[in-house]
């Protein structure tokens, strides 16, 4: 399967710009030959947009979800994209999957929120979610929570393939995007999709530097700090060769980590 990443500044507090930011990228990425697209972390509203997000959240299946289900079906991608969700009293940090066909996929919630103003604003998820896209198993995480390697262990052992990441990485935290998540790549033996956005947003600067990293933690596309579209093949067997060459998920040993360790001298 060949993916996409729009690394995008958006339009902040504008979901109607944002939906044909949406199309245009899906239309291009479509054009050469992708068959999912990625965007970032609360792509259709913006992140640093502080309380006005909780007067943009949507149901997952509202107007913005049938919006976006439509795009796919005309572009033929599957599409991921980050929103703020509300759902029973609540807001979540989210990202929905739509297939090609303009189904619902797959719905995430943020798991690990990061700091004290996503944490005064959004509800943290409670579960990791996978779907399968053009027959590729396709695990959904939001930016932060690909910082947690219990997570991506997690989805690996559960079969995943792909780990697909919308997300707002700012500066001076570069780092993770150069460093961790070719690492979570690597000895997950898969591969990992890291959409980021990219400009300034009220007082943040984003990174860019969205990338695809493979199963050996090599990067397989890399963009820069601007506006960008991002093309790479996921393939089932570099997976496979990269599990032969290093028998690295063979080898774990679950039951040792989760033990205590000995003190010395005991």
């Amino acid at each position: 399967m060949k993916i996409a990443i729009c690394q995008s500044a958006g339009s902040p507090g504008r979901i109607g710009k944002n939906l044909q930011a949406m199309e245009k990228a899906a239309r291009e990425a479509a054009r050469r030959g992708a068959r999912l697209v990625i965007f970032p972390e609360l792509f259709l509203t913006g992140y640093d947009i502080g309380e006005k997000v909780l007067q943009l959240a949507e149901d997952r299946e509202g107007p913005s979800a049938r919006e976006a289900a439509a795009i796919a079906r005309r572009t033929g991608t599957a599409l991921l994209y980050g929103y703020p969700e509300k759902a029973a009293g609540r807001v979540y940090n989210a990202a929905r999957l739509v297939d090609e066909g303009g189904g619902f996929a797959a719905n995430y919630r943020k798991t690990h929120l990061y700091g004290a103003v996503e944490k005064r604003l959004f509800h943290p998820g409670d579960r990791l979610v996978m779907a399968e896209v053009a027959g590729v198993k396709t695990a959904i995480l939001i930016c932060y929570d690909v910082e947690f390697p219990e997570a991506v262990r997690c989805l690996a052992r559960a079969g995943a393939q792909l780990v697909a990441v919308p997300t707002a990485l700012m500066r001076p935290h570069c780092r993770i995007a150069r460093t961790v998540v070719p690492a979570r790549a690597h000895e997950n033996q898969l591969y990992v999709a890291y959409a980021n956005r990219c400009g300034r947003e009220t007082v943040l600067e984003y990174c860019g530097l969205s990338c695809v990293a493979d199963p050996r933690g090599e990067d397989l596309a890399r963009a820069g700090t601007g506006p960008a579209l991002l093309l790479a093949d996921i393939e089932r067997n570099v997976i496979e060769a990269a599990r032969d060459e290093n028998a690295m998920a063979a080898d774990l040993r679950p039951t040792l980590y989760n033990a205590p360790p000995q003190e010395a001298g005991a």
